[in-house]
């Protein structure tokens, strides 16, 4: 197995994997002036309203900064006067049935499965203050695998309505809330198994009255689409392909509501009422992670892993268009392999691989407007780049982040540092930037 999975590791980042938005359980200015999910209001990294510092350090525009203890990659998201965020906490309570990690058989990347219990925990704090206003744990276990060192256990970002607070720790379950801490329900969907026991890490979609969860895993793959107010299944359908951590994007178009999702095989577009193949396409490369992002009539489709590939896909498609005409353009250089790419009113940035290399395309003709320029100041980028204000900023594993402005040219304002080494995508609402470090979530603001 080649040392570029090494990548596949973060997935927490994937991440995680989020999209969909949907306006029938919230009106649009509520979604606009939050970041309800992994990928914010439209899924592509993107808030109309929000409007961040430009500059910040320790111990500058820093509105506070609060210790989150445990382990957890995904994305804090916002509603109201709230933040939400998910983390592991390894209770060291030691299951002596189960071999300790040293007497293990060595795997790949060193890694080992838990013998300790974890409790799998939810955690609100106020958005002014930092403070925490309640916490659950939703549930108690020992894993039945491990993940790699930059991955973890909690690493698919939670999404709301407003009403209600979805939380997904994979093979440990799925969890509903109400906003206050209540347990609605919850759903245990069974184990997982990655590849290399790599982590889990594709969050999940809301759309309306329905939850999406996508498993691509090592046996066998599936979609399932829940009742989001009971958590009862609406329908099920495998999938024939194997890891991958793509968060799937949800859109309305041609008379129907499709989930798309990316893997190695093949792009899918499901019909979310019934669970029918709508189109697909074929022509990424492995380990698909980055979500799909639509501009338009479009999606955009990306992997980075042991290759390169980016396909531009009409949402008007019909049956299996691989190597067709029916694909407006593709690009086959300098895609990511964990972040997603951020799609910003006609131009669409990524990095190449997990270095920070940056493109910048135009998203009508794949044009290129910034070809894959080395970033200064980061080196290794596991991060989802967003943007506001006509901002860009991009943060790297070192805790830096970068703002340029969204121009036709490469335009650096400000480099930022924090004391921290950052893998979850940022979140951005009002005048805040929100940045989850492996030891604190940082609240950036003037």
């Amino acid at each position: 197995m080649s040392n570029k999975i090494i990548s596949t590791l973060g997935f927490a980042l994937f991440c995680v994997a989020f999209s969909a938005f949907n306006l029938q359980a919230q009106s649009p200015n509520e979604a606009n002036n939050n970041w309800h999910q992994w990928r914010g209001p439209e899924a592509n990294g993107v808030s109309r309203t929000a409007k961040p510092p430009v500059e910040w350090s320790e111990t500058k525009n820093i509105q506070w900064k609060s210790e989150i203890d445990g382990k957890g990659s995904s994305t804090p998201i916002v509603w109201g006067d709230k933040v939400f965020i998910l983390t592991a906490i390894n209770t060291g309570q030691v299951d002596a049935s189960l071999a300790k990690p040293e007497d293990q058989p060595k795997r790949i990347f060193g890694i080992t499965f838990p013998n300790t219990l974890y409790q799998f925990v939810v955690i609100c704090l106020d958005r002014k203050t930092g403070k925490e206003i309640w916490r659950d744990i939703a549930t108690e276990a020992i894993p039945h695998e491990g993940t790699h060192n930059d991955n973890d256990f909690a690493s698919a970002s939670p999404t709301t309505d407003g009403k209600r607070l979805y939380c997904w720790f994979g093979s440990a379950g799925l969890f509903c809330y109400d906003l206050s801490g209540t347990k609605l329900w919850q759903r245990d969907l069974g184990q997982a198994h990655i590849g290399a026991s790599l982590g889990e890490g594709c969050s999940p979609v809301l759309h309306g009255n329905k939850l999406v969860i996508v498993r691509d895993q090592s046996r066998q793959s599936t979609i399932t689409v829940l009742n989001a107010k009971t958590g009862k299944t609406l329908w099920e359908k495998d999938r024939d392909e194997q890891n991958a951590w793509a968060t799937p994007r949800v859109i309305e178009h041609s008379g129907k509501t499709q989930v798309i999702t990316t893997a190695s095989n093949f792009i899918r577009s499901y019909d979310l009422d019934t669970g029918d193949i709508i189109w697909q396409c074929s022509g990424l490369t492995g380990n698909s992670i980055p979500c799909p992002v639509v501009e338009g009539d479009v999606v955009y489709c990306m992997t980075g892993y042991e290759g390169y590939s980016l396909l531009a896909i009409p949402l008007s498609s019909k049956g299996d268009i691989s190597e067709s005409d029916e694909i407006i353009w593709s690009v086959n250089k300098g895609t990511p392999y964990i972040p997603s790419p951020l799609l910003y009113d006609g131009m669409i940035y990524f990095n190449q691989s997990n270095q920070a290399i940056l493109s910048c395309l135009d998203t009508k003709t794949g044009d290129s407007i910034i070809d894959r320029t080395r970033l200064n100041g980061i080196s290794n980028i596991y991060c989802s780049p967003v943007g506001a204000d006509n901002h860009v900023y991009v943060t790297g594993r070192n805790g830096t982040t970068l703002v340029l402005q969204r121009t036709q040219d490469l335009k650096i304002l400000a480099t930022n540092s924090l004391d921290d080494r950052i893998n979850a995508s940022p979140a951005l609402a009002g005048n805040q930037l929100f940045l989850r470090g492996i030891k604190y979530l940082y609240c950036i603001s003037e």
